[in-house]
């Protein structure tokens, strides 16, 4: 089978960077149509939640789509890796399966399949039966994954698909040191330029993934993109996690994304003539179960994972010398050595394993939610403490945002769920009127210096409160904002092992409470 499966690849590979050696036939004045489905920021969603996305029913969708026309191109845009500890346990594997199983026609790397090591990266490149294309990242002088491009050839026309992965993989993942990334938008330019000239596509899609969000004045998105590059036909985009409703239009050029974790299959039908788009028809098609029942097939290869990984719940994943108490919603009020710890983890992993710069980090006191036991503490443990399916954004803030984020911190009346739970670089001091309220805070001090407004600082917090959840709407004014897709419960986990998989509950001072209401 390995074998059968090599040729095949090798036969891929030739007619990616070749096509076919004459252009397809076609009917002057004919008109031909191509249906394009796509996704994007998987990001490891391999069950439906709460009747929402899910593998199984995305393929149930892309089969119904299939059996209604022959001319049908199903691409995702990249970050298959990183989130759910389902896929996360077994390496995305499972994903990966299941997009051999719905079809999927060529794949391009986001910056989450750099998050672990090559090795793994090109075990699963191993496993997949659909190519991984980037025209901008080699190992060497060759490029990484199967091929930088995709010809396919249909009746009436010849299509090129380019595969692109932003350069902000550089700054936001740990790419390994053979691999080289090339800017975007000249590769671009060079690949047009190939596949009208040299291969005689008719139609050019780039899949990139590239965001249309705006993270630093130097990234390259895919409004840049289309802005700068002339003769793309549509961009697929992903990194942004955008939900759009229509296609974007820059410069021409159709710009879609189809939010994130498989909820949508972007679903557009190009029309042409003469080797010309005539017309773009795009929609986002929500992938839900009561409408797109799940596909037996993908289910029952999913299922021995899925049981694996409920079975892992029961595991015991980390030990503590003793109760990390919650009591009265003490994460609320106080500082605490549950929040400490997932303040502290939080910095811990994206410092120390990922290996980027972190100021501090926090944690709104209610997202902890009960109490952590003395001795063995199993993965369901970690997860009643931080049930929600949080994910660490890292955050760039002028000091001048961040004494307003202190100053917001200050407002929070004690025992509300905004009260924040802080990592050991931070020490501050709160003091209230006697029944919690109108706080002022004083002595604010990070990595032991008082804040520089005219510096900028790196801060890590999840998701909720990363877009303004609780009122922390001045983190909005974040200049550079990255999720990691790293779910916060994952990161306590990996944390702790890291540092030898006991951990005991400590308090160090670094919030001082003066005033309030009564914490026992």
């Amino acid at each position: 089978m390995k074998k059968t499966m090599t040729i095949v690849a090798a036969m891929l590979a030739v007619f990616m960077f070749f096509g076919c050696t004459s252009a397809p036939k076609r009917e002057a004045g004919a008109e031909y149509t191509l249906t394009i489905l796509h996704t994007n920021d998987h990001h490891g969603t391999t069950l439906s939640k709460s009747g929402v996305a899910g593998l199984a029913e995305r393929a149930t969708y892309v089969k119904s789509v299939r059996n209604q026309g022959k001319n049908v191109l199903v691409l995702d845009a990249g970050d298959i890796n990183t989130g759910t500890a389902l896929s996360n346990m077994f390496q995305a594997e499972p994903d990966i399966r299941a997009y051999n199983m719905i079809g999927y026609d060529a794949v391009t790397f986001g910056n989450h399949e750099f998050d672990g090591t090559l090795a793994k990266l090109q075990k699963q490149m191993e496993i997949s039966e659909f190519p991984w294309i980037s025209a901008n990242v080699k190992q060497g002088k060759k490029y990484l994954g199967d091929a930088p491009y995709l010809i396919k050839d249909y009746e009436g026309f010849r299509v090129g698909i380019i595969g692109l992965t932003t350069l902000r993989t550089l700054v936001i993942a740990s790419p390994d040191p053979s691999l080289t990334f090339v800017d975007e938008i000249e590769t671009a330019q060079a690949m047009v330029t190939e596949l009208r000239n040299k291969k005689k596509c008719d139609i050019i899609i780039v899949l990139g993934h590239l965001g249309d969000v705006l993270e630093t004045e130097t990234h390259n998105t895919s409004i840049k993109l289309a802005e700068k590059v002339q003769g793309i036909d549509l961009i697929i985009d992903g990194h942004s996690h955008s939900k759009f409703n229509e296609p974007k239009v820059v410069n021409g050029t159709p710009i879609v994304s189809a939010n994130e974790w498989g909820k949508f299959v972007g679903t557009g039908v190009m029309t042409i003539k003469d080797g010309k788009v005539t017309g773009f028809n795009w929609k986002p098609i929500e992938i839900k179960s009561d409408v797109f029942a799940p596909d037996a097939e993908v289910l029952a290869m999913l299922k021995p994972y899925e049981d694996k990984a409920n079975a892992s719940l029961k595991e015991v994943v980390v030990q503590t010398t003793d109760e990390f108490i919650f009591g009265d919603k003490l994460s609320r009020k106080i500082e605490t050595a549950l929040g400490n710890l997932v303040s502290d983890s939080m910095v811990g992993y994206v410092r120390d394993i990922m290996k980027l710069p972190v100021d501090f980090g926090f944690t709104n006191g209610g997202n902890i939610r009960t109490n952590l036991p003395k001795g063995d503490v199993t993965r369901e443990n970690i997860l009643t403490v931080l049930p929600f399916e949080n994910y660490v954004y890292i955050l760039t803030l002028k000091g001048s945002d961040v004494v307003k984020f202190f100053e917001f911190v200050g407002s929070i009346n004690q025992g509300a769920g905004a009260f924040p739970q802080v990592s050991k670089e931070v020490r501050y001091t709160i003091t209230y009127n006697p029944d919690g309220t109108n706080g002022k805070i004083s002595n604010i001090t990070i990595n032991g210096q008082p804040i520089d407004p005219n510096k900028t600082y790196k801060i890590l917090a999840n998701n909720y409160v990363a877009e303004g959840g609780d009122g922390y709407v001045v983190l909005k004014e974040s200049i550079d904002t990255f999720n990691t897709s790293l779910l916060m419960s994952d990161v306590v986990i990996d944390y702790i092992q890291a540092q030898g998989g006991t951990i005991a509950p400590q308090i160090d001072g670094r919030i001082t409470v003066i005033g309030g209401v009564a914490t026992n």
